[in-house]
């Protein structure tokens, strides 16, 4: 009896010895992961719809163009009485509200996409007159001037005068919006010879004669 006793004590021992080492063996890596590392390691990046290359043709295409449509205040006053013409202002929805050139519908510049510009202007024979900031001073806070001013970190210095008219054009052209004209003054924003609108513009009272 007391052989059988040892040796009934003597499995039991070597299955916990046995089941020690067991559960001390880590479990091999699974083959899904390394195929999954494998699949992701050759997948071929698709381009962006980004072509700087034909932008940079589509620029050196609307310059010619663009001279020969940037008109005076007396021009853009006298067009924009014209049946049909379009005042585009592409700013923030924010700064339009609170001032803008008065009769201008609005489309900010990054909504523009193909339907967006054929739902708000149908046919691309329309004549649009454009303007941006820089086309007016005295008004920092409606109309900041886009003007870049280098700092001391910078090796080469340049003073650069940025337009949101310039994208816009080109944008308008690109979508094939040719009949577009561009204000090429800087005004006042006191000058009465433009009459603006909006929730920060107080209405000019008039008095019976």
């Amino acid at each position: 009896m007391k052989t059988l006793y040892s040796s009934l004590f003597v499995l039991v021992l070597n299955a916990g010895v046995i089941a020690q080492e067991t559960s001390t063996i880590s479990p091999p890596p699974m083959s899904v992961n390394r195929e999954l590392i494998v699949q992701k390691d050759t997948i071929t990046p698709v381009p962006s719809l980004v072509d700087y290359d034909a932008f940079a043709e589509l620029v050196k295409e609307v310059d010619a163009h663009r001279k020969a449509r940037i008109v005076s205040l007396q021009q853009f006053n006298e067009m924009s009485a014209e049946a049909g013409v379009i005042i585009l202002d592409t700013r923030s929805k924010e700064m339009y509200d609170a001032k803008h050139v008065k009769g201008a519908i609005h489309l900010n510049f990054s909504d523009f996409t193909q339907d967006n510009l054929a739902a708000l202007i149908p046919s691309s024979e329309t004549k649009i007159l454009i303007y941006c900031n820089n086309n007016f001073d005295d008004d920092q806070k409606y109309f900041a001037s886009k003007v870049f001013i280098p700092r001391d970190q910078f090796k080469d210095p340049k003073r650069l005068t940025l337009a949101l008219n310039i994208p816009t054009y080109i944008n308008l052209y690109g979508y094939g919006y040719r009949n577009v004209y561009e204000l090429g003054e800087l005004i006042s924003v006191f000058d009465e010879r433009m009459v603006f609108e909006g929730t920060s513009v107080t209405p000019v009272l008039t008095t019976p004669e």
